[in-house]
């Protein structure tokens, strides 16, 4: 038997999930739709604990007038984030980050943050985010933009120095989470936007990034699309492609160094054109990057799977927010998902000859699994896999043949019939498919020491490989239960 090792994607894909446009949609629902993870599932969150509002959700504060726009607020208009200071992390983000974690997923989170904040309050925050691995953190995005309520409170240069120092916080108190800088782009005259006051917020970061919208109605939900409103555009795909990779090479000359970029958030808006037209114009995109031989771009994530406007795979149902509307781009953007460029790489690990076997989960692009080769001569009729006592507390995610599956804690049996259901998966000629197991943590957390709990203070603990990798043991192999023809129980007629 081998081990598998999971490695990144030419490149990755993330998925927006809930914003001020929507609410956060449970992983499982997620994986049932598309069929796969993604590398990191992204939330975003505010923080403005000195504000006398706080910690009301910014569409909720009385102003005194009627709101004139989107950030038209105190503060951004995401849900409040509730450690730091506050020091609840039995509640929101962390509730989510802990499911995105079980899922074999990593957390890429946004925060908005009142800029004239000190150290102090940021300290907090790094400890919060210590015991879930390989965080991505993105730190008051669009920076170089005048929307969002944080660029009214300070200077552009002090934004920028800002960063600075949550970069200096976090790499000290929590190595384990990456800083994104999201800010301008690049401009008609050959430079970047601000790239002179945020040069040194460059070289502080460990990932670039920009937001680009292949269109767009800001104006939402204030206004309509119309002949008669003027809050909205639709831009040329290559034009926002060629801009976006100009940005890359850019940031490396401007900073002398090299570090993956990322499009943190991108999509067309449905709005505008119409769904049919927000397929397209995102398709052309992905097509792009796949046939460019520069492969520039580590990431991008759509924004979002479920949009209270026309920016998501769904559209929220307005008489039951529970529920979603798919949308055309959902079938579009599930394809391109599955293709090989999107879809991380599976290595041959070390053999091993008996269990138990342990497994190490770094994150969703550098974890070991456990391959099983399964073999088929037709399209079976059962297919599922059950699990023994000794293995129904496990966390697993199960990948057979680019289809992936969860299995929760508790949880006795897995069918993986599913995969069969569409018929161009049919066993068209006998042969060997392979069944590949993982193990990310159990309660979505790393802990600092192997066999977990209980290990001490996963927020205080001293640094080490803790923070980076999370060991489980697998102590045997699921049961297959595999039917390549339909079984006749006496009496009763049974047709092959």
């Amino acid at each position: 038997m081998n081990k598998v090792l999971l490695t990144p994607a030419k490149c990755a894909l993330d998925m927006g999930d809930g914003s001020e446009r929507g609410l956060y949609v449970n992983q499982d629902y997620i994986l049932q739709k598309l069929k796969k993870v993604h590398r990191g599932i992204s939330l975003m969150y505010t923080y403005y604990p000195n504000d006398k509002e706080w910690p009301t959700r910014a569409c909720e504060i009385d102003t005194g007038h009627e709101s004139r726009g989107a950030w038209d607020s105190p503060y951004e208009n995401y849900f409040p984030y509730r450690g730091g200071r506050e020091g609840l992390r039995d509640g929101e983000p962390f509730n989510f980050m802990k499911e995105i974690r079980q899922h074999g997923m990593d957390v890429v989170l946004t925060l908005t943050i009142d800029p004239h904040l000190k150290e102090e309050d940021i300290i907090p925050i790094a400890k919060d985010l210590r015991p879930y691995g390989r965080v991505l953190l993105r730190v008051n995005h669009e920076c170089t933009g005048g929307w969002f309520c944080y660029t009214r409170r300070a200077t552009y240069q002090e934004i920028a120095d800002f960063f600075v120092m949550c970069c200096r916080v976090m790499h000290k108190y929590a190595p384990n989470v990456k800083m994104i800088l999201c800010a301008g782009m690049y401009m008609a005259d050959g430079k970047l936007e601000m790239e002179d006051i945020f040069l040194e917020a460059h070289k502080a970061a460990d990932i670039w990034s920009g937001d680009n919208y292949l269109s767009l109605h800001w104006g939402w939900p204030n206004d309509l699309v119309s002949k008669d409103t003027h809050n909205y555009a639709r831009y040329s795909v290559k034009e926002v492609y060629e801009k976006c990779k100009l940005t890359y090479k850019r940031l490396q000359k401007i900073t002398g160094q090299k570090k993956p970029m990322v499009l943190s958030e991108l999509n067309a808006d449905g709005d505008v054109a119409g769904p049919f037209a927000q397929s397209n114009m995102m398709k052309e995109f992905m097509e792009l990057l796949q046939k460019d031989k520069e492969k520039w771009l580590s990431a991008f994530t759509f924004y979002q799977f479920r949009d209270d406007g026309r920016l998501g795979l769904e559209i929220t149902d307005p008489n039951n927010s529970e529920v979603g509307i798919e949308q055309p781009i959902m079938a579009m953007y599930r394809e391109q998902l599955h293709r090989d460029f999107f879809t991380q790489n599976m290595k041959k690990g070390e053999s091993f000859t008996e269990f138990p076997v342990t497994l190490r989960w770094g994150g969703s692009e550098d974890a070991e699994g456990v391959e099983v080769p399964v073999k088929l001569s037709k399209t079976p009729v059962q297919f599922e896999l059950h699990f023994p006592s000794e293995l129904e507390k496990l966390n697993m995610m199960i990948e057979f043949n680019g289809w992936w599956f969860y299995k929760a804690p508790g949880t006795k049996y897995v069918d993986l019939m599913p995969y069969f259901f569409e018929s161009k998966n049919a066993v068209k000629k006998p042969g060997t498919f392979k069944l590949r197991y993982f193990l990310p943590p159990a309660d979505g957390m790393n802990c600092p020491q192997k066999g977990c709990k209980p290990a001490g203070d996963p927020y205080e603990a001293k640094d080490g490989d803790w923070l980076y990798n999370y060991y489980a043991e697998l102590p045997a192999l699921p049961e297959i239960a595999l039917l390549e023809r339909a079984v006749c129980i006496k009496a009763t007629k049974c047709i092959k």
